[in-house]
């Protein structure tokens, strides 16, 4: 029973510096806070101080005006999150903070291939990504990036099991046609493709395989849960020798349609 009343009060504690740091977020005093809610400056400040408990009414109405789910407003220390941390997923905003090692270095997610089933369940889910481990890559440039492992060989060369790692892009209108990606789908899953924007003619992106034993396919970007623009990636296996020699780079390369016209005069 203490246990339990001691995490409800951590609970109340939690979403009261949640209210002033989200409205400091929003740059905005007390009153004019206040007003927006209907409610008076008092009371404002009552839940900010952590003499009241903020009503159910209250939260929801919270929720919708920053678009923050409110289970992440409730089970969430928000105060280290800048407004940059959210990303809008539909028409919600989730924690998304770049984390960062204790010489203030960035860190980036790594999803497992054991996990990669569970992150449509759980790519928007804090504690989630939070088990997730991490590695430092400092030659990356800034933004919020992730490592994806590869499945199977339709993006040859990249070996099955290699990672790749991805940029967060928040804007499916900032593709670029003929960039390899990283997207989360509905349907799909998680997916790494080459994606040609076909957004202004059909709001539809056109997925394609490097290799062509794979027919390329489109999904609406209404589907798009996350997209990631590729960085760099990390293989995790050693090619053989017999996939380094020149005959099987250009008969791989052949079957993905590319000719190297300066390989075969070697």
């Amino acid at each position: 029973m203490l246990a339990t009343i001691a995490n409800i009060i951590s609970i109340m504690k939690t979403i009261n510096k949640n209210i002033r740091h989200l409205r400091l977020l929003k740059g905005i005093s007390q009153e004019v806070f206040a007003e927006e809610f209907g409610i008076t400056r008092a009371k404002i400040g009552s839940y900010e101080e952590d003499r009241a408990t903020p009503t159910i009414e209250f939260l929801i109405k919270l929720s919708d005006y920053f678009k923050i789910p409110i289970d992440i407003l409730i089970k969430n220390d928000l105060t280290k999150a800048k407004d940059t941390s959210f990303i809008e997923v539909g028409n919600k905003r989730v924690l998304f903070p770049i984390t960062v090692d204790e010489n203030n270095e960035d860190l980036i997610e790594i999803v497992p291939t054991k996990a990669t089933a569970g992150y449509l369940a759980g790519y928007d889910d804090p504690e989630y990504i939070e088990q997730l481990d991490r590695i430092k890559l400092p030659f990356l440039p800034s933004g919020k990036h992730r490592a994806f492992p590869i499945k199977g060989d339709s993006m040859l060369p990249m070996k099955d099991g290699s990672y790749v790692v991805g940029k967060f892009i928040d804007n499916v209108y900032d593709i670029a046609d003929g960039k390899t990606y990283v997207l989360l789908t509905l349907n799909q899953g998680m997916v790494y493709k080459r994606v040609y924007n076909r957004i202004k003619e059909n709001g539809m992106l056109l997925l394609v395989s490097d290799n062509q034993a794979y027919h390329p396919y489109e999904v609406h970007i209404s589907e798009v849960l996350e997209l990631w623009e590729f960085t760099c990636s990390i293989n995790t296996q050693e090619y053989s020798k017999e996939e380094l020699k020149i005959s099987s780079i250009l008969s791989m390369f052949n079957s993905l349609g590319v000719e190297l016209k300066a390989l075969k005069k070697i």
